[in-house]
């Protein structure tokens, strides 16, 4: 078990805190709803209701997309562009998918390789491209149930409003979806653009997302 623990410490780690921090929105988002049902003169709610209401759903999900979507782009972008001096980016020079015996793909395959690697044909693709695909796949599953949950919380509040409820495709051109998918976006694009350029000149010892103390600022890719 303690080998376990030290060997999976890093996802674990964010795991614990992630359940942490969804328990701590949930009861903190429970009073700002039950605040706003009392403002309007409505009766407040259980911890059960509102953890399974779209408002709480919304909120997950719109968060949830944005981190997805970021990891979606920081991948695909780190394939074809660089950033000279920083851990994050492979080597000017180093564009593209690079060659099957760079990649260890086909007959370069090492024994240790997974086996899906070695393979011809479109296990060999899918597998290549399975981090962006999977990432790709949340983020879009992500955002659709942004969507669904984002326009049964907005027909409740217009119903309350005694206004006139919309469909689906009102409620994501309209711009209450937009202003809450592009406030998260613009943070995510932010903070890696931040992480990419700060590690040019910037270090933390032991830190594998950094370069070694002594390294040059021009070092790349390592």
């Amino acid at each position: 078990m303690r080998r376990f623990l030290r060997d999976n410490s890093l996802t674990l780690f964010f795991l614990v805190i992630f359940v942490a921090a969804l328990l701590g929105q949930s009861f903190a988002g429970l009073v700002a709803y039950n605040d706003t049902q009392i403002a309007d003169g409505l009766k407040e709610v259980g911890y059960w209701r509102f953890v399974t209401s779209s408002d709480f759903a919304v909120d997950v999900a719109e968060n949830w997309q944005s981190e997805y979507l970021q990891f979606f782009l920081y991948i695909a972008a780190t394939v074809w562009l660089i950033q000279r001096g920083s851990p994050e980016s492979k080597q000017p020079g180093k564009e593209g998918l690079e060659s099957d015996q760079e990649q260890k793909v086909g007959r370069f395959a090492e024994p240790g390789s997974p086996r899906w690697a070695s393979a011809d044909g479109l296990r060999r693709v899918l597998f290549s491209h399975s981090l962006l695909i999977v990432m790709g796949t949340i983020f879009l599953l992500s955002w659709a149930a942004q969507s669904v949950t984002g326009t049964i919380a907005y027909n409740e509040e217009q119903l309350n409003n005694l206004q006139a409820p919309v469909d689906w495709l009102g409620y994501v051109t309209s711009a209450d979806f937009w202003n809450r998918t592009l406030q998260n976006w613009q943070s995510e694009f932010l903070a890696v653009g931040s992480m990419a350029a700060l590690s040019i000149y910037l270090r933390e010892r032991g830190s594998s997302e950094s370069k070694k103390v002594g390294d040059p600022h021009h070092e790349t890719g390592t």
